[in-house]
């Protein structure tokens, strides 16, 4: 499933546009990010938009609930899993459980940050994982 937004190109390079687009009603609601109500999403621009033009693009809804998931749920994953390891480990070794338990998590939350930092600078480089700039509206 895609999803459909409009945004203003504010930069082009080569195949790809930086476009200034309003925040959709999702974030609307949520408020969470501070700032105004723009973000600036790097775009497949493959229909030739240039700087000033309003366009519409398509975002795969996938990608997004995927980058959801790995960005908040995976370092929280590996937060739990670091101080379940880390207990274990404790119980077993006759150590205080809790110094365990606080290392265990916070190495493997620390693991799982740098994986993110990694993942990003690989999805960066995907192109299909981009959005697609689908026409010029004015």
């Amino acid at each position: 499933m895609r999803r459909e937004e409009t945004g203003i190109v504010i930069e082009t390079s080569e195949n790809k546009a930086k476009v200034k687009a309003s925040r959709h009603g999702d974030c609307e609601n949520c408020g969470v990010c501070p700032g105004d109500n723009a973000m600036v999403v790097e775009a497949q621009n493959l229909i030739g938009a240039k700087v000033g033009q309003r366009v519409a693009f398509e975002i795969q809804e996938a990608n997004m609930l995927w980058a959801a998931f790995v960005v908040y749920l995976l370092p929280l994953l590996a937060l739990f899993v670091g101080a379940l390891g880390g207990g274990i480990l404790g119980t077993n070794l006759g150590q205080p459980v809790l110094a365990f338990q606080i290392v265990g998590g916070s190495v493997f939350f620390t693991v799982a940050v740098i994986y993110l930092k990694r993942y990003d600078q690989a999805v960066k480089k995907n192109d299909k994982l981009l959005p697609v700039i689908t026409k010029i509206l004015y």
